[in-house]
């Protein structure tokens, strides 16, 4: 268990009380010596909502202090819910008037104020933005003389995002953009933006696609260490390493893929056996054998989680030399 771990299951005691910085330090017996760095923990741990510090300087944690840490899910009625990074917490209702600045799955703090009392539902205020979420915003530009706006593809995202003149960048009326937010929203004011990337015209063929993929962060090139790891990968499977499993190659199978796949990677056999009964073989590319644990390729390939299959594209999860290749 980490000290983090530590102080957290400390706060969650029935009998616990806020506690000042010093008064911590002696329950977990920090000396004179080790202050700065107990304070740069607690000081990280209210940075990442894990505790909180009352105006006080005391220390509690969130649910304790009537308060909830977690993701604002947005509306595009401009309210919203804080979905709760607590297991077993109840999503809090967010009114669009105690926003306060906070955009769709935005981290942030929000004070429970009442619960109604007929659906038993908990409304609160945001009192705090710990991350932000939408730094890019994929949209559509709409232009003005002196200035121009975006309209976001995310319709939880229930604000236009101001434009400057100067940072338009040759965007047009009908563009399909990608902007990045330089000032965030306040009560009466609207973010505020500037265009990194045109897509192209919101009605050009293809434009969606790339909007997808910008909105989701999908990318079909591999970073240049991914690429320097397969280098070495071989195109087939080698005689000595067939030489140390099981050769099933003169059992008839037959692939669950579509006939227009190249990644095929599982298929199924059947087989009658000499008693009468039938063996049913699944068959699976050994994919762990070629990305080791802790490579650049293992990093890539959990960070994009899953190959994701577009209308007229594919994003493998793996570089097309093992997805469509070796073990395909």
């Amino acid at each position: 268990m980490t000290i983090k771990d530590k102080i957290i299951g400390f706060m969650r005691t029935s009998a616990y009380k806020p506690m000042l910085k010093e008064e911590l330090a002696q329950i977990f017996d920090i000396d004179k010596s080790q202050m700065p760095m107990f304070t740069k923990l607690l000081d990280e741990m209210v940075g990442d909502g894990l505790i909180i510090k009352t105006r006080k300087k005391r220390y509690g944690v969130p649910e304790r202090m009537g308060l909830i840490v977690g993701r604002l899910q947005g509306h595009p009625r401009g309210y919203g819910f804080v979905v709760s990074d607590t297991i077993g917490v109840e999503d809090v209702f967010i009114p669009a008037n105690s926003i306060n600045g906070a955009m769709n799955q935005d981290k942030v703090i929000a004070r429970i104020n009442e619960v109604d009392t007929s659906s038993r539902r908990a409304e609160g205020e945001l009192i705090r933005i710990i991350e932000r979420a939408n730094v890019e915003v994929v949209g559509v530009y709409e232009d003005n003389k002196s200035f121009g706006f975006v309209i976001p593809d995310d319709k939880k995202i229930n604000v236009d995002i101001f434009i400057p003149k100067a940072d338009r960048n040759g965007a047009k009326d009908g563009d399909k953009v990608v902007i990045q937010i330089e000032k965030w929203p306040e009560r009466r004011r609207n973010p505020e933006g500037k265009v990194i990337e045109i897509l192209g015209n919101e009605n050009d063929p293809g434009t969606d696609i790339l909007s997808i993929m910008r909105k989701f962060k999908l990318h079909p090139e591999f970073p240049r260490k991914v690429r320097n790891e397969i280098k070495d990968i071989p195109e087939v499977v080698s005689q000595e390493e067939i030489s140390q499993r099981v050769d099933l190659r003169n059992l008839t199978m037959i692939t669950i893929d579509g006939a227009d796949a190249k990644d095929l990677d599982d298929a199924i056999s059947l087989e009658r056996t000499s008693s009468g009964n039938y063996k049913l073989g699944v068959h699976i590319a050994d994919v762990a054998h070629y990305v080791r644990e802790g490579t650049e390729l293992d990093k890539e390939a959990l960070k994009r989680a899953t190959s994701v299959y577009l209308v007229d594209r594919v994003i493998p999860m793996l570089p097309k030399e093992l997805s469509n290749g070796i073990c395909s």
